[in-house]
């Protein structure tokens, strides 16, 4: 049970952030933090991108109300700031994929090196105890950029990138049990109880509109990245390396389904399109609310599925088996699906742009 501080900290950090959403809704012109609708991103009108700097005030807030968290999770929300502060500027600017890699990497690498806190172990895995060595910075490094971006790209309709973030962290809360880390378990309790304004925001029920942004999603990967790696290398709690991906599974699935995907067609993995999966059950007639509805409810299968797994298997390997064949029926079964409404849809554009048939019949007079 939550002690009556953190509840308290919790709140201020929500009211926190639902202040600075009505402070920024109202500047975002003026910073140049707007989204503008184009081919791909098909909202009604200028939305303001200031959800994700909303979410990182009520944390930061929050945080500095309770007080007493160690160099780790200190180092972490510094860090945080920054990527925070990138993700407003690529907002504003566009930057390069290559100079929010460059950054990523950099505030990784500055939490490794001045916490020794890295992947170092996956855990015991058929028979053997699998420890990185050397090999563990470089994991954590793609590991942490993987997850920012994965809720990058899933942040594509409304409070889908928002509600999968509640569903990782309870999922986390699942698998680990809280007594544990208990200042890890506060600091996704802040990010969560931060995001709840921008939900009801984001999802229209209180004034005008507003978009997570790629502060917010940074934010929101980061941190819950950070916080699996933190608990599933103790000793202090039940999450086991294996366990983490289960808490995170939609976002990997679909980021590696659209990768692949991509990479197969010979684009750029970066490059943007309307093929995740919230863009293929849309084009399968779903509309936003469904689809956002029908995303949480296979977030949680999927969640509630690796629970049930991980206690009943009988070790690591196969519960980390488990977690791939079920990556592989996602991948094949979205890109399936994918590949039939790309092939209708080239069918159709190919009869509009078919040349009429001319009769050759003389006309009578």
């Amino acid at each position: 049970m939550l002690e009556p501080r953190v509840i308290f900290d919790c709140l201020v950090g929500a009211c926190t952030s639902a202040i600075a959403i009505f402070m920024l809704r109202r500047y975002a012109v003026m910073l140049g933090l707007m989204d503008h609708p184009d081919q791909r991103k098909q909202h009604n009108g200028d939305v303001p991108l200031v959800g994700g700097i909303a979410i990182f005030m009520g944390v930061i807030v929050g945080a500095a109300a309770y007080g007493q968290f160690h160099w780790f999770v200190k180092i972490l929300i510094d860090t945080a700031m920054m990527l925070t502060l990138l993700g407003a500027l690529d907002d504003r600017f566009d930057l390069s994929v290559r100079d929010r890699l460059l950054i990523q990497a950099l505030a990784t690498l500055t939490v490794i090196a001045s916490t020794g806190v890295y992947i170092h172990t996956l855990g015991h895995i058929f028979g053997y105890q699998v420890e990185l060595g050397w090999f563990g910075p470089p994991l954590t490094v793609v590991a942490v950029i993987g997850l920012m971006n994965a809720f990058n790209l899933m942040d594509g309709i409304d409070g889908l990138a928002g509600s999968l973030e509640l569903v990782s962290i309870a999922a986390m809360v699942l698998f680990a049990h809280p007594p544990a880390l208990q200042e890890m378990m506060l600091l996704l309790a802040l990010l969560a109880t931060a995001s709840l304004p921008y939900l009801i925001a984001n999802l229209g029920f209180a004034g005008r509109k507003i978009f997570l942004g790629d502060a917010g999603s940074m934010l929101i990967g980061y941190l819950l990245a950070w916080s699996l790696v933190r608990i599933s290398q103790t000793s202090q709690t039940h999450l086991s390396p294996v366990d983490v991906l289960w808490c995170v599974a939609l976002p990997v699935f679909d980021t590696f389904a659209v990768m692949l995907r991509r990479i197969r067609q010979g684009k750029s993995p970066f490059k943007p399109d309307r093929g995740h999966v919230h863009h293929v059950l849309m084009d399968a007639g779903l509309g936003p609310r469904k689809t956002l509805l029908a995303l949480i409810a296979l977030a949680v299968g999927i969640a509630t599925m690796g629970a049930l797994i991980s206690h009943s298997a009988t070790s690591a390997g196969l519960n980390l088996t488990a977690f791939c064949l079920t990556m592989m029926v996602y991948i094949l079964t979205v890109t399936s699906v994918r590949a039939r409404q790309d092939a209708h849809r080239n069918r159709q554009a190919t009869r509009l742009v078919a040349p009429a048939r001319v009769s050759n019949k003389p006309i009578r007079t």
